[in-house]
C-alpha cells in the first residue's frame, strides 16, 4: 500500500500582543534549526494596508495587524511540529485547542483564502456573491481596500457591485469586483 502524504493545514497561533512579527521570525528560525521544513511551511502575520485620514485631513497608508495577538502557520500537525510551535518564545498556545494536550482544529480553506486575498497573496474566485442591494460590505482589495460601503447595484454578468463609500466627507460611488468585497456579518 502506498503511504498517504501528510495533511498540511493552517492553524492560528496565539502570541503576546505586539510580538507577532518576532514570533514569525522565531518560528522560521526554529523550523530551519530543528529540521522541521517538511512539517512547518509558511508563517504569516495577517496585516493589511489601510488609508487613514491624518489630523490635517491628509491621507496616509498605514499597515495594521488584522488580528493582533495571532499568527497563521501552515503545517502538518504531528506531535513534534506541535511541540516546536507551542514552545516557540512568544507563543501562548493554539486557537482551537481545548487544553490538556489536545491538538487544535485547523482553519477552514474559505477563511484562509479570505485572509490571503485581503493581504494580496492570492486571487480569490467568487462564482456568485450572496449580497443584496442596501447591504454594507467591506472592500478587501483594490484602491478602496479597508473601506466599507453600502451596495447600490449588482451586475452579476460583469461580477461587479456599485458601492457607496464615504470619501473626504462625501459619499462616492465606485465599482468593485466581487472578489474585492466581503460581506459584513
Amino acid at each position: 500500500m502506498a503511504e498517504e502524504e501528510p495533511q498540511k493545514d493552517w492553524y492560528v497561533v496565539h502570541t503576546y500582543s505586539g510580538y507577532e512579527n518576532r514570533v514569525k521570525q522565531n518560528l522560521e528560525q526554529r523550523r530551519e534549526s530543528m529540521g522541521m521544513t517538511d512539517f512547518i511551511f509558511q508563517v504569516i502575520v495577517p496585516e493589511n494596508e489601510k488609508i487613514k485620514t491624518g489630523p490635517n485631513g491628509e491621507l496616509k497608508k498605514v499597515v495594521e495587524n488584522d488580528f493582533p495577538g495571532y499568527v497563521l502557520v501552515e503545517m502538518v500537525m504531528t506531535d513534534q511540529s506541535w511541540y516546536v510551535v507551542r514552545n516557540t518564545p512568544g507563543v501562548t498556545g493554539f486557537l482551537g485547542s481545548h487544553g490538556q494536550g489536545s491538538k487544535p482544529n485547523p482553519v477552514t480553506k474559505d477563511e484562509i483564502d479570505r485572509i490571503m486575498h485581503r493581504m494580496g497573496l492570492i486571487e480569490r474566485k467568487v462564482d456568485d456573491l450572496n449580497v443584496k442591494v442596501g447591504e454594507t460590505v467591506s472592500i478587501i482589495g483594490g484602491a478602496m481596500n479597508g473601506m466599507e460601503g453600502k451596495i447600490t447595484a449588482i451586475d452579476r454578468e460583469k461580477q461587479e457591485v456599485q458601492v457607496l463609500v464615504d470619501m473626504f466627507g462625501r459619499e462616492t460611488e465606485t465599482e468593485v469586483p466581487f472578489n474585492d468585497i466581503d460581506k459584513i456579518y
